[in-house]
């Protein structure tokens, strides 16, 4: 019974948290706006940074980041030391499963209609405090490929595609607890950031994707548009 607890604690307590959205939020109050009625209509970071600028993007990245860490670092602790419950040898299980329900919170949040952001950002948060290794070489996939090729969303998923393999690598190299639970955790993450890329994709594909730049918000904004 403890298990099932554990489990329906952390996966309702991450999904609300998860479905407050720090782009929506951030815009509404500082802007007296709805960051979805503007640019590619994204309630993300990268669209508030092309349509609002550096300040609301460094609050929506600080929201973030503070709720996609609380998830997980609150999950783990109640579960480990209050539920006293361990999933696989290891702890790190339950914070992939609280990762994977703050991203469906924000990805289709209770709270906006179930239309909310990508979950890029909630995902790095999360999988930092899960597993600090394996996902800065996560990050540092999506700065290279960013920065070679411009395009943030062919940057996610390449990070997205090779996190399996790396939380594989890294690991079984440290020789962790429930590595292939954690390798199948991983995947469903990387398939939900996948998932919600589908069209940046076809634009991937059709050459009309909008590349990362930090001129005029007008020429931003107006190229999300297309």
């Amino acid at each position: 019974m403890d298990y099932v607890l554990s489990i329906a604690f952390t996966v309702v307590f991450s999904y609300l948290l998860g479905s407050v959205n720090s782009a929506i939020t951030v815009c509404k109050l500082w802007k007296k706006a709805d960051i979805r009625n503007y640019g590619s209509n994204n309630a993300g970071l990268t669209n508030v940074l092309r349509v609002f600028g550096k300040g609301p993007a460094l609050a929506t990245l600080l929201l973030d980041l503070a709720k996609g860490v609380c998830a997980v670092l609150v999950c783990r602790w109640l579960v480990t030391h209050v539920f006293d419950v361990t999933f696989f040898g290891n702890d790190r299980f339950i914070g992939y499963v609280a990762g994977i329900a703050v991203m469906l919170g924000h990805i289709f949040p209770i709270f906006y209609g179930f239309h909310g952001g990508k979950g890029v950002l909630v995902a790095a948060t999360t999988l930092i405090a899960i597993d600090p290794l394996t996902c800065i070489l996560a990050i540092l996939i999506f700065i290279v490929v960013v920065a070679f090729s411009k395009y943030v969303s062919l940057g996610s998923l390449a990070a997205a595609f090779t996190y399996p393999f790396l939380t594989l690598l890294t690991q079984y190299i440290r020789h962790s607890d429930g590595v292939w639970q954690n390798v199948l955790m991983s995947c469903i993450i990387g398939f939900l950031i996948a998932y919600m890329h589908r069209p940046n994709i076809k634009r991937l594909r059709a050459g009309t994707e909008n590349k990362l730049s930090f001129g005029s918000k007008k020429t931003d904004t107006d190229n999300d548009n297309k």
